[in-house]
């Protein structure tokens, strides 16, 4: 299961981590963001070791989607030693 990011553990969890940390920032009501969430859980299971996997609720964190100026959901941001390296906006295939 992903872990819940919120603005209380994020640091800990995200900018602190020595692993490669997927961050979804997602919302219930978010239709494309339920298309992406089998393939955010399946990424989960298949890097458990090496990587982290975590949520952002846009709707109770708006504070960190702020902070990474978050204009479109579901966007998907990879972190590496705390810095966001990578980054996609919208559905898009598992690969």
């Amino acid at each position: 299961m992903t872990k819940e990011l919120t603005t209380e553990n994020f640091e800990e969890v995200v900018l602190r981590s020595e692993k490669p940390v997927l961050v979804d920032f997602w919302a219930q009501w978010c239709g494309p963001c339920k298309l992406v969430a089998p393939v955010i859980e399946e990424l989960q299971v298949e890097y458990s070791d090496s990587a982290i996997v975590g949520k952002v609720n846009v709707d109770t964190q708006g504070k960190l989607a702020a902070k990474f100026g978050i204009m479109s959901i579901p966007t998907i941001l990879i972190f590496n030693n705390g810095q966001v390296v990578d980054k996609v906006v919208g559905a898009a295939p598992k690969k």
